[in-house]
């Protein structure tokens, strides 16, 4: 087992937080950029306070949807403490992706020249705990004879380098699509623009997660991403988890059948 670093601090707290641990749902809902949160020594990675509430550290709104998925679909949900800019957790160590030098326009000068020693140093603390206890979970579950269906939530910004973005939803999946079929299937006809693949798809590296805990035991499994400006407030919020929490459960049963 990989070593932990001493780069979180008794005040900062653990790397990874589950909530509704006990619930009784099939859906393990994984939220890997849940938190612009930056450990205290990290600082700000030489970054000003607006980058560090951009999108480029975390996914606005996509904590909050998570939490109402669990909560209507009675699912534990796994979630990062902790900026993407520290580590991110849907991106493996040898990903230059991990602890990015640049994000979109966004330089980041406490990323560049990371020696393997603290490269390491950030993947024993924040990545190697947040797959563990997902790991962990679905042993658990495995053990118990239930089945589990893993579903991570992430957001995108509205605008990317200039280019406005169109899709409102994307469902995205890696080698295994029955998930991401029976979502689709669901959502034609319905309130939104929601895209296979989009705004990113498995040749960006996004469907790390999914490859790590969904394809090796047959897992039903999906990614799902929402436009920021969608999901910015409570009202917003609540429209989308109960749109998606309905296309979940129809494409749970279908692919049941």
């Amino acid at each position: 087992m990989l070593l932990r670093s001493d780069i979180l601090t008794e005040a900062d707290g653990e790397a990874v937080a589950v909530e509704n641990a006990e619930g009784a749902g099939i859906c393990l809902f994984v939220c890997e950029h849940a938190s612009r949160r930056m450990p205290e020594r990290a600082g700000n990675l030489g970054l000003d306070s607006d980058a560090l509430v951009s999108h480029i550290a975390w996914d606005p709104g996509a904590l909050e949807v998570a939490k109402r998925l669990s909560v209507m679909l009675d699912g534990t949900l796994v979630h990062q403490r902790f900026s993407r800019l520290v580590y991110d957790c849907n991106r493996p160590p040898e990903s230059p992706a991990a602890m990015p030098e640049k994000s979109e326009i966004y330089d980041i000068p406490g990323n560049h020249g990371l020696t393997v020693a603290e490269r390491y140093a950030r993947t024993a603390a924040l990545y190697v705990p947040f797959h563990d206890r997902v790991c962990a979970i679905l042993a658990a579950r495995k053990a118990s004879g239930r089945p589990s269906v893993i579903v991570t939530v992430h957001s995108f910004t509205p605008v990317y380098l200039g280019k406005q973005r169109a899709v409102e939803i994307g469902i995205l999946h890696d080698d295994d699509s029955r998930l991401a079929d029976g979502m689709l299937d669901a959502a034609r006809g319905g309130p939104f623009r929601v895209e296979r693949n989009e705004p990113y798809g498995p040749d960006d590296g996004v469907t790390h997660s999914l490859r790590l805990h969904g394809l090796p035991d047959g897992h039903l499994n999906v990614m799902i991403e929402v436009r920021n400006d969608l999901i910015r407030d409570e009202v917003g919020q609540g429209v989308m988890a109960d749109y998606l929490a309905e296309l979940i459960a129809k494409a749970i049963d279908t692919a049941s059948k």
